[in-house]
């Protein structure tokens, strides 16, 4: 997969433009991905990501990183084996593509507004 643009509320995956948040996976695109809590990313929000069992995990936390991450999900994908790069959503999309060239098995959890 790769992404070849983002903007605030759009992102471009594989030359096809998603207008909602999105999961990022080595095999396809989950559209729409929802929160239980909006701008608060909990451990139940990540089923599809551990689902597809990266090494990787890249969240992009929105336009102006106003996405958080507790530390009960930080601490959580650590004992998963999984790392974790949080950054605004403009940086984790770079990180993400950048990341994919190395060949570890990445995944992207992608909040495309706030």
């Amino acid at each position: 997969m790769k992404i070849t643009r983002y903007e605030f509320g759009e992102i471009e995956i594989d030359a096809r433009i998603y207008t909602a948040d999105v999961i990022v996976t080595p095999e396809r695109v989950l559209d729409a991905w929802r929160r239980r809590e909006g701008h608060n990313l909990a451990i139940d929000d990540l089923a599809e990501v551990l689902a597809a069992r990266p090494e990787i995990l890249v969240v992009g936390m929105g336009y102006y990183g106003r996405m958080a991450i507790p530390g009960e999900t930080r601490r959580y994908l650590e004992t998963q084996g999984i790392t974790l790069r949080a950054a605004n959503t403009g940086e984790a999309v770079k990180e993400f593509n950048r990341l994919q060239r190395k060949a570890a098995r990445v995944v992207a959890a992608l909040h495309l507004t706030c």
